[in-house]
């Protein structure tokens, strides 16, 4: 049986990031052969009307790839996708819109019915997203919202999955614990017994912290209103 492909989209500005933290170990628990695409690492630009008309054209002919087709067929491919992008103002950094605006391709991601219904190419059976917040959850779902939205309705990936650790700026919260009980629910979730080995990500050991002040959000509808990294 081949390797599973498991796309890791880090959309994590700072090198210390807690949401890519959170993140990395969701990815311990699950097995397979991850490819870690690092965004502020990549250049990437919003599409403009050259750039949308010579995807057209290449989709249509099938014979030239620009590079931002890449993005497309890799998401495309994946067997299992991670995301990880911190809460920043109701949503996402705004280069995670670009990689998606990137990634959504007629032809590869998706593709019209005769009937001009949007139908699923992606071969992924799951998405998770991962986000941490310094404050507390609302119901602003905007940033998991969009991405399940895009799931469903175009990219035909039936399972999408919320992880996320909030309240960490908040005075008198004890953000590491707060993270090790966020670490202990992927463990709960996601725990095979088996650990894959990446090594680029540095992965945390987490244990259960029985009286953790923090609030860990496992709820799709709900979301966060304050920003983190």
């Amino acid at each position: 049986m081949a390797e599973k492909q498991i796309l890791f989209i880090d959309a994590c500005a700072r090198k210390e990031s807690r949401t890519r933290r959170l993140t990395e170990s969701v990815l311990s628990h699950i097995e397979g052969r991850v490819t870690h695409l690092k965004l502020y690492e990549k250049e990437m630009f919003p599409l403009d009307e050259n750039a949308i008309n010579q995807r057209d054209e290449c989709v249509a002919c099938g014979s030239c790839e620009p590079d931002h087709l890449s993005f497309a067929k890799q998401f495309a491919a994946a067997d299992e996708i991670l995301i990880a992008a911190p809460y920043w103002d109701f949503s996402f950094p705004s280069l995670l819109k670009v990689y998606l605006e990137n990634v959504t391709v007629n032809g590869i991601t998706f593709t019209y019915t005769e009937a001009g219904i949007p139908k699923g190419l992606c071969k992924a059976g799951r998405l998770l997203y991962v986000t941490t917040a310094g404050g507390p959850i609302t119901d602003a779902s905007f940033g998991y919202g969009y991405v399940q939205a895009l799931c469903s309705n175009l990219y035909g990936i039936a399972d999408t999955e919320y992880l996320c650790a909030e309240n960490l700026d908040i005075i008198g919260m004890d953000p590491d614990a707060i993270l090790r009980e966020a670490e202990a629910e992927a463990a709960r979730r996601f725990g095979t017994g088996k650990v894959y080995n990446h090594p680029e990500l540095s992965i945390t050991e987490c244990s259960r912290e029985e009286k953790s002040r923090g609030i860990i959000v496992l709820n799709p509808v709900e979301q966060s209103s304050t920003s983190d990294t």
